[in-house]
C-alpha cells in the first residue's frame, strides 16, 4: 500500500536544471523526514538531500551544496528536489525515500523507497 514514485528526470545539458518530485503515499508523511539518494551504474548509492519534518531542515551531500534545493508540502505529501547547475557527474538514478515516523535523527534510518528516476546530464 505504501508507494513513492518520481518524477522529472530526463536528459538535461551541462549547466542546466532539473526538479524532481516524489509523490508520496504513505502513512505520516508529515511526521517523517524525507530524502534523496542516487546511485550510478558501477557506484555505491550516494546521500543526496534530505528534509525534517519538524523544522524543514535540510542536509545536503558535499558534492550538492550550493546547487540543489530540497523542500515538501506536506498538504500534497509531496517532496521536491531543485537541482541546478547541473554536472555530467549528477548522471544517475535519483531516489526518493521516506524515514522512520518521529526520527530527530540527522541521519535516520529509511523505511521506504521509490523505484527512481533517470537523471542524464551531457556534457
Amino acid at each position: 500500500q505504501v508507494q513513492l514514485v518520481e518524477s522529472g528526470g530526463g536528459l538535461v545539458q551541462a549547466g542546466g536544471s532539473l526538479r524532481l518530485s516524489c509523490a508520496a503515499s504513505i502513512r505520516t508523511f508529515s511526521r517523517r523526514t524525507m530524502g534523496w539518494f542516487r546511485q550510478a551504474p558501477g557506484k555505491e548509492r550516494e546521500f543526496v538531500a534530505a528534509i525534517s519534518w519538524y523544522n524543514d531542515n535540510t542536509y545536503y551531500g558535499d558534492s550538492v551544496k550550493g546547487r540543489f534545493t530540497i523542500s515538501r508540502v506536506n498538504t500534497k505529501n509531496t517532496v521536491y528536489l531543485q537541482m541546478m547547475t547541473l554536472k555530467p557527474d549528477d548522471t544517475a538514478v535519483s531516489y526518493c525515500a521516506a524515514a522512520r515516523t518521529w526520527s530527530l535523527a540527522a541521519t535516520p534510518e529509511y523505511d521506504y523507497w521509490g523505484q527512481g528516476t533517470q537523471v542524464t546530464v551531457s556534457s
